[in-house]
């Protein structure tokens, strides 16, 4: 049974480029990036309500962020600015934590604190919050829906990104094909062409995310891409000065691909041409390496665990896909363009993307351990279910590859006589070309009519519209012959079709990779969720804890909250501030109000607490004794009359 190929021409280009594109938008429209530096803990605490306005409103992050003048703003019930606008960094050790201080004399109210940053892997983060000073209010502040990196600025910048992973990945894997594989590639003009476009895809996208960077990172207005000033700060940054060394590296590797498709496609010595192989191997290797390295400086690999390990390996994991799946890319292109390469040239190819994979595994497993760090997180967070996704979708590549490389095998003796040099050749100049020398044929025919000079000129087209009309039977018979020849072979048929199932796979391979880029590594997500456990139940460790509980007695008047502020909220001794309000907000004069402490885990407790009554709704105790750290369980009892009474308790972090 004769196998034939699928005739796809231009077709396979355009539907690549439409699968692309495609998946490049909904990579985009999926949502704004995950937060990798998350907000674990503020004082006061969100929704709390404390009795006198605070000096000051601080944060605390998961992992090191980049503060600006305007990161944490605190407007008051009007929507005015209740902050002097300072920003104080109050980081000590591994704890990350940024505060405001507050303008003196703030009225009671609710208040809002809205903040946004970057966290150290290049991504924004934003959100907000309320507290209430002294009951809460009605306020004229609007939280905005859109949060850090959304919106069409969003949706472009990471079209932009997975753009410049696949010009990144056709560049560097087509260079290494054509030096490692298929030498006389490099007189390929289709080969040529897409390794140009890689290039020009990588540089454009590039430019495209350095001129986002600054709406993308804070306003989200797309008019502020022409923002002088904002691009100037923007290079002062990390991502930035990634950005623009990349812009540098590929003025080299312009070079490079000049060179390769230049000195290197018309050398014939062949001492020369081994000398200039190495150079370019060995200047390439610096340039690819290079440009690989401005993702790891500025993304996952720069912070979190191991870095100085964990960016190497980075670097070593983008060449591996690129030498792959880019070197699978310029495969096709050459199998679909270029009928003349040969067995010998898919057979080095295949060993090339054999160690890639190689490398792509010993490096993945490391990022695994390094990202996920636990078996659960794979399938309890968003980021360890795309990574199985990926795995999934390397194995089936592999699987793919297999079946090329039975493919390979298959391939007969005459497939390697058309390796020989007359041969590739001529069959390189009519499939770089696309087309035979008839158009040159047609225009020597018109200029020997021209040059008789005695013929009229309706005669003149007459012979014009002949020769074209040649011109176009020419071409359309070669094109006929080089589809004939394609197909007669059945084994590279298949090989034909088993790269472009490989290829197709790997556009959707890289679509996944991009976003994995982009979403929260699971272990800061765990750790997250586990700081925010740990400091959901109180304020900032070594910071007054203020707790608001509602209650209910039953009774008449029984309905209310209670606010109890334990200051300095520390091991030793703490003054303890009861407030019992009505649901108005107003005190309310209860008969008896007691607290006790109990510290479960170390079997303390209670240990109870009988404050004074200062006046209406206000119940106080001046020496509250808590001999060590760890999380308590704080009881209120609230007795309304001679027979109701409820008692709530609430678990507080004493630092």
């Amino acid at each position: 049974m004769t196998t034939t190929a699928p005739r796809l021409g231009h077709a396979l280009t355009r539907l690549l480029l439409v699968v692309a594109a495609l998946l490049g938008t909904l990579l985009a429209t999926a949502g704004p990036a995950s937060a990798h530096a998350a907000l674990t803990g503020s004082d006061p605490q969100d929704g709390a309500v404390v009795a006198t306005a605070p000096k000051d409103v601080n944060l605390t992050f998961s992992e090191q962020v980049a503060m600006g003048a305007d990161s944490i703003r605190v407007l008051d019930p009007s929507g005015k600015r209740a902050d002097t606008g300072e920003i104080r960094d109050m980081c000590s050790g591994s704890i990350v934590r940024y505060g405001v201080e507050l303008l003196p004399g703030l009225p009671d109210g609710t208040y809002t604190v809205a903040w946004q940053t970057v966290s150290a892997d290049s991504h924004p983060v934003s959100g907000a919050f309320t507290f209430s000073v002294g009951a809460p209010s009605t306020t004229s502040v609007a939280l905005p829906e859109q949060t850090a990196g959304g919106g069409i600025v969003g949706a472009l910048y990471g079209i932009a990104r997975y753009l410049s992973y696949a010009g990144f990945v056709v560049l560097v894997g087509g260079g290494a094909f054509v030096l490692a594989c298929w030498p006389r590639g490099a007189g390929v003009r289709p080969v040529q062409r897409l390794v140009v476009r890689g290039w020009l895809t990588l540089t454009g996208a590039t430019l495209a995310m350095l001129l986002l960077r600054n709406p993308y990172t804070g306003s989200g207005k797309l008019a502020d891409v022409f923002d002088l000033a904002g691009l100037q700060a923007v290079l002062a940054t990390k991502t930035g000065a990634a950005l623009s060394s990349r812009l540098l590296l590929l003025g080299a590797a312009a070079l490079f691909v000049a060179v390769l498709f230049g000195a290197y496609a018309r050398r014939t010595d062949e001492k020369e041409l081994k000398d200039l192989t190495f150079g370019l191997a060995l200047g390439g290797t610096v340039v690819a390496a290079g440009i690989a390295g401005t993702w790891a400086l500025a993304e996952h690999a720069s912070t979190g665990l191991q870095p100085g390990i964990a960016m190497p390996v980075d670097i070593l994991h983008l060449l591996a896909v690129a030498g792959w799946l880019g070197g699978l890319t310029t495969l096709l292109v050459a199998l679909y363009r270029a009928p003349s390469v040969g067995r010998a040239a898919v057979e080095r190819y295949s060993k090339l993307a054999f160690g890639s994979v190689v490398v792509l595994v010993a490096t993945g497993i490391y990022q695994s351990w390094r990202q996920v760090g636990t078996w659960s997180a794979l399938t309890d967070t968003r980021y360890g279910q795309l990574l199985l996704v990926k795995i999934g979708l390397v194995a089936v590549l592999v699987g793919i590859a297999w079946v090329s490389r039975r493919w390979v095998r298959r391939l007969g003796e005459a497939a390697e006589a058309s390796e020989t040099p007359e041969a590739t050749d001529v069959a390189d100049e009519v499939d770089a070309s696309g087309e035979v020398d008839a158009s040159e044929g047609a225009e020597g025919t018109a200029s020997e009519d021209a040059d008789g000079g005695g013929d009229a000129d309706d005669t003149d087209r007459v012979d014009a519209a002949r020769a074209e009309q040649l011109a176009r039977q020419r071409a359309a018979v070669a094109t006929a012959r080089r589809k004939r020849e394609r197909d007669a072979d059945p084994e590279r048929a298949g090989l034909r079709r088993s790269v472009l199932t490989e290829a197709a796979v790997a556009v959707v391979l890289l679509a996944v990779t991009t976003v994995l880029t982009s979403t929260e590594p699971a272990r800061t997500e765990e750790e997250a969720g586990r700081l925010k456990a740990s400091s959901g139940s109180s304020a900032v460790p070594n910071r007054p804890i203020d707790v608001r509980l509602p209650f209910d007695t039953g009774g008449v008047d029984g309905k209310g909250t209670v606010q109890l502020t334990l200051s300095p909220g520390r091991t030793g001794a703490n003054a303890l501030h009861i407030f019992v309000l009505r649901p108005n907000g107003r005190p309310l004069d209860v008969p008896e109000v007691k607290v006790a402490f109990t510290l479960k885990e170390k079997q303390i407790g209670p240990l109870p607490v009988l404050p004074d009554r200062i006046q209406t709704g206000h119940w106080t105790a001046s020496s509250v004794q808590l001999p060590m750290a760890g999380e308590w369980q704080m009881q209120v009892t609230v007795r309304t009359s001679e027979i109701d009474q409820t008692t709530i308790d609430k678990n507080v972090k004493i630092g």
